[in-house]
């Protein structure tokens, strides 16, 4: 018996879909059919969560510590993260502003569905990760992209915010270190941002989840929290990048306190609690020994960027702003010798058949050039990196 197909709701038809998981996808088929292909796409670390925290995992396990938590997360996690503010930032974060969530993800949809009525417009940079503007649409608003270019390091400016703001606007969501750019906003940036938008009585979101990568000029830089600039600011950020704990699912948000039992009440009701033996598991992530291989991680993924950006400028590809952050490098490739360096998702996929490297095409950040632009991800070993270098210069030189 055949049946009418279900309507799909109308806000789906704003979500567009995630082009980078289709080059994902050729490529795995790629390697399925014996390819050495190398992935410079999906922004993962290639390393895994440290023993201490996998041992910590195991551990709850044994002890049946499985079982739903408090919807805003364990209490001892809360404290943890507090503290871990206090040492990386000198920042006194109260422990009842942090919100433990199931993955950044779900922090950028609880705060989307706490803060976005229908109708509503909200600022973002152009390029940006493709998911805030969706996490917006989901909830009837509307993601205003403002293109940001090398003069404002690909984020967004007061100046912007004042200029973009209208009678539908009601906040920014930002993300320092960026994904695709790697690019992080000046302290001075984000001060003046959240200013801008306090005197418009809108809310600040930024995404901070690749704040502990980042590398300034000196080894003991570190970037600033925008927490700095006000307890109405709101921040997101997650085990997943620096504590390199992608499939745990395991995030936090940073709220105003006024803000905490609206989010409370929809994460009761959306999601119920964070995984169980994730949070358990993140309590050893803050332990002295991981977070020094954590920082050893670090150094690692620097000394990629150090070599991959001057690498990717002798190919031709134009890199204006060096990334201080993350594992991206945001390439402007009309200026590469190649018959196909006008498109990049054209581009994307001869690299892809003809060099065997996969990338990102600039057509998932947004409408600013993308087909000009590619994302490298640096989130691989140090070896397949400089391969895939040769294997450009091959590709661009023949």
């Amino acid at each position: 018996m055949s049946h009418n197909p279900l309507q799909v709701a109308r806000r789906v038809d704003a979500i567009e879909p995630f082009r980078v998981m289709e080059m994902v996808k050729a490529a795995a088929s790629m390697v399925r059919a014996g390819q050495d292909v190398i992935s410079m796409s999906v922004g993962e670390p290639d390393f895994t969560a440290p023993d201490v925290v996998a041992r910590a995992a195991m551990d709850a396990i044994q002890r049946g510590a499985t079982q739903y938590t408090e919807s805003l997360g364990l209490p001892a996690l809360r404290d943890a993260i507090s503290a871990h503010y206090a040492r990386a930032c000198g920042l006194d974060i109260s422990p009842q502003r942090i919100v433990v969530t199931a993955g950044a993800s779900a922090g950028l949809l609880l705060a989307c569905a706490a803060l976005v009525a229908e109708g509503d417009e909200v600022l973002m940079p152009d390029p940006s990760y493709p998911c805030n503007r969706h996490f917006v649409s989901a909830f009837g608003g509307r993601a205003v992209l403002v293109p940001s270019g090398p003069a404002e390091r690909y984020q967004l400016t007061a100046a912007q915010v004042a200029g973009r703001w209208t009678e539908r606007t009601r906040g920014v969501i930002v993300a320092s270190p960026s994904n695709p750019t790697g690019t992080s906003m000046t302290p001075a940036q984000t001060r003046d941002v959240v200013a801008a938008v306090r005197a418009r009585g809108g809310f600040s979101i930024v995404d901070e989840i690749y704040q502990g990568l980042y590398y300034g000029d000196k080894e003991s830089d570190r970037a600033t929290s925008a927490l700095s600039f006000g307890d109405d600011v709101i921040t997101v950020n997650s085990f997943s990048k620096y504590f390199s704990m992608t499939g745990w699912r395991l995030g936090w948000l940073v709220l105003p306190e006024s803000l905490v039992p609206a989010v409370e009440k929809l994460a009761q009701n959306l999601f119920i609690c964070a995984p169980a033996i994730a949070q358990h598991a993140a309590l050893a992530a803050f332990h002295d020994d991981a977070i020094a291989i954590f920082e050893e991680r670090r150094r690692e993924f620097r000394r990629r960027r150090d070599f991959l950006v001057p690498a990717l400028r002798d190919l031709g590809f134009q890199v204006p702003v060096l990334p201080d952050g993350a594992f991206y490098v945001y390439a402007d490739i009309t200026q590469v010798n190649h018959p196909l360096a006008h498109d990049s998702s054209a581009f994307g996929m001869a690299v892809l058949r003809d060099a065997l490297v996969a990338l990102v095409p600039g057509d998932d950040f947004g409408f600013a050039a993308p087909k000009q632009h590619v994302r490298f991800s640096y989130a691989t070993k140090y070896e397949r990196i400089e391969q895939a270098v040769d294997r450009l210069a091959t590709l661009i030189r023949r």
